[in-house]
């Protein structure tokens, strides 16, 4: 996996900074989703994986494919994919892509999990406190996990936050051993 986030994270970044100076990177965001899409489909890979298609014919393949999803440059873009066999890496594109689009607008997806169903009130003061900790805005996304006993874990990106009950359980009996 790491390996190819490694291939991919050239291309977000070419794609990327192409969109950004083209003003097109909702347009950019939805193509490389489709495109994603598209290359995780099982019979699109029996396709692709065909041994006797030359790069520019798995181009045009997929090109026909995606029809009027691809603009000119998410062509191109798709052409360049084939001719350096990277076709492959395009979920990572997608994702690598939705992350850089994330810290060009400043936002972060954080994922709540919870004991109880929270309020409106204590999501309302949960975002803004990570808003004011992470210095962007927070898209809140909540679950419930009865497990937890009480309280929440909170996770953004690489950073975890633990304050349930189970979890202080399992840093109490960790420190007793």
């Amino acid at each position: 996996m790491a390996e190819l986030v490694t291939v991919a994270r050239p291309y977000a970044k070419a794609a990327f900074k192409f969109a950004q100076e083209n003003n097109a990177l909702a347009e950019w965001s939805a193509m490389l989703g489709f495109a994603a899409a598209v290359i995780a489909d099982e019979s699109m890979k029996t396709v692709l994986d065909d041994p006797q298609l030359t790069a520019e014919k798995q181009a045009e393949i997929f090109i026909s494919v995606c029809a009027d999803k691809l603009n000119e440059g998410g062509k191109n873009f798709v052409t360049q994919l084939a001719q350096n066999k990277r076709l492959s890496v395009l979920p990572e594109v997608s994702v690598l892509f939705e992350h850089l689009l994330a810290e060009e607008q400043r936002s972060e997806d954080v994922l709540v999990t919870s004991a109880f169903e929270l309020s409106d009130a204590e999501a309302a003061s949960l975002k803004q406190a990570l808003a004011k900790k992470l210095g962007k805005e927070v898209n809140l996304n909540s679950t419930v996990d009865k497990s937890l006993i009480g309280g929440v874990i909170v996770r953004a990106g690489d950073m975890v936050i633990d304050s349930s009950v189970r979890g202080k359980l399992n840093q109490l009996s960790q420190g007793l051993n």
